[in-house]
């Protein structure tokens, strides 16, 4: 098997355990009269168990449809109230049976997203003490449930947020803002919840599974401040480009003039909870089970890769070629999850995985990185930036394919035109939409010379 097979059958691994279908049915139990709700993964005698009348069935992100379905065909038909929802984007759409599925738009929001969120919050809003509020939420989550305070319109957060991606800022920093323009996010879902009881399972697709930044936090206390909002425009140097009613409402907020998100200790929680059913964290031991089940000697590149992808794409090789200078006697495989980012300076097509591919492929060539070595990027979803493509994967030819196709990989990384690059080489990563997201994966695979690394 080549070493780029390899490379693809490791990230797989990493996608299998964020099923989130399973991941679901593991923390779900009925009968006819009762629910149970697994709290902690770890401790198989933590359960919630509830007496509930009725159950309200919530789910937003790209996994949606799957922890939907898995949740509908265990809770008894005669506790849901009503249909439930279903929200993700386009491509992972599915039937289900009692669900309304919703298709919406991602990363940046539409009407049906528009659309979605006030049924959302008009289920929720309806259900009772003794009812529970089971909300399913997965990465994408922020984008694809849209509700902006009454003061901003749609547009006008869809400006923003197109603002923010584009002047590189962070998941965290976008989803600050997020949820200080919304109505849902930062614990607003929450709040519309009381008096029922309310339980999320949540699939992570931040680094360090920081509750209140997965899908802008909608079920868990907000420690952001309008004034942290504000900073990330300025920081950025983006603030004179933001919507004057969005400055307007940030400043208000600032000034105490517009609520603030829910805190911690706030009363509105004192019947939550939560399960986390899957992480970047829990992909990436995955991944370096199968490497080791391939035959790889493996090791732990980083688990919180983030910054701008090229930067760090050339930092890895730098790490790549001491390790190769020194010897290396058998397969290696360096494996690493996070999230880069991209600061938008060309006019190109791509994605930060495939950005990160590009710059290794070039850094490698200016480094002299020599052996035989494989280095794939992929986001979780199958889907990076605004393509097709789930990333990337390189090797020691790739930059010659792309010159002999009469491309300048110098030029297309300039021009952030990482897809265009790629596609000519034939580097490009395709899963399709693979019904999760727990952020990105990492494999560098390094044979020594001996090993004739071949182009599959």
């Amino acid at each position: 098997m080549s070493s780029r097979k390899d490379a693809v059958s490791i990230f797989k691994a990493g996608i299998a355990a964020a099923d989130p279908y399973q991941a679901v049915k593991n923390c779900l139990f009925a009968n006819d009269a009762q629910l149970e709700i697994l709290l902690d993964l770890n401790d198989p005698t933590q359960k919630r168990i509830g007496n509930w009348s009725k159950v309200h069935l919530i789910a937003f992100g790209k996994a949606a449809c799957a922890m939907a379905k898995a949740a509908q065909e265990i809770i008894p038909a005669h506790l849901l109230a009503g249909t439930g929802i279903a929200v993700t984007n386009y491509e992972n759409v599915t039937l289900i049976d009692a669900i309304e599925v919703i298709g919406a738009a991602h990363p940046l929001p539409d009407e049906a997203g528009l659309i979605a969120a006030k049924k959302c919050a008009e289920q929720i809003s309806h259900a009772q003490i003794n009812e529970l509020v089971l909300v399913l939420v997965s990465g994408g989550g922020s984008a694809l449930i849209p509700c902006p305070v009454n003061t901003i319109s749609l547009a006008e957060k869809i400006a923003t947020t197109d603002l923010l991606l584009a002047s590189g800022a962070t998941i965290n920093e976008i989803n600050c803002v997020r949820k200080h323009l919304s109505q849902l996010k930062g614990g607003g879902l929450a709040k519309l919840a009381v008096p029922a009881d309310l339980h999320a399972f949540i699939l992570s697709d931040v680094l360090g599974d920081d509750l209140s930044a997965i899908a802008s936090g909608p079920t868990v206390p907000d420690p952001s401040t309008f004034s942290d909002a504000i900073a990330v425009f300025i920081n950025k140097g983006i603030w004179d480009k933001v919507p004057v009613r969005v400055q307007q409402y940030l400043e208000q907020g600032n000034q105490g003039k517009a609520l603030e998100t829910p805190k911690p200790g706030d009363n509105i929680f004192k019947n939550t909870s939560y399960t986390l059913v899957g992480s970047n964290s829990i992909s990436l031991k995955a991944t370096l089970k199968t490497a080791q089940e391939l035959g790889y000697e493996t090791r732990l590149y980083d688990a919180h890769l983030c910054g701008e992808a090229r930067q760090s794409a050339e930092k890895w090789v730098r790490y790549a070629k001491n390790l190769i200078d020194n010897g290396i006697d058998k397969p290696l495989a360096l494996l690493a999850g996070g999230e880069t980012t991209v600061t938008l300076k060309g006019t190109g097509c791509g994605g930060r995985n495939q950005e990160m591919v590009l710059a290794f492929a070039l850094a490698a060539e200016q480094h002299d990185l020599t052996g035989n070595w494989t280095f794939l990027s992929g986001g979780t979803d199958g889907r990076d930036g605004p393509t097709d493509a789930a990333g990337g994967i390189a090797d020691q030819n790739s930059i010659k394919r792309m010159r002999y196709a009469g491309i300048n990989p110098l030029a297309m990384l300039d021009n952030n035109d990482s897809y265009t690059a790629l596609k000519s080489s034939q580097d490009l990563l395709n899963t399709g939409a693979t019904g999760t997201n727990v952020a990105d994966l990492q494999v560098l695979l390094i044979h020594p010379n001996s090993y004739t690394n071949t182009h599959a």
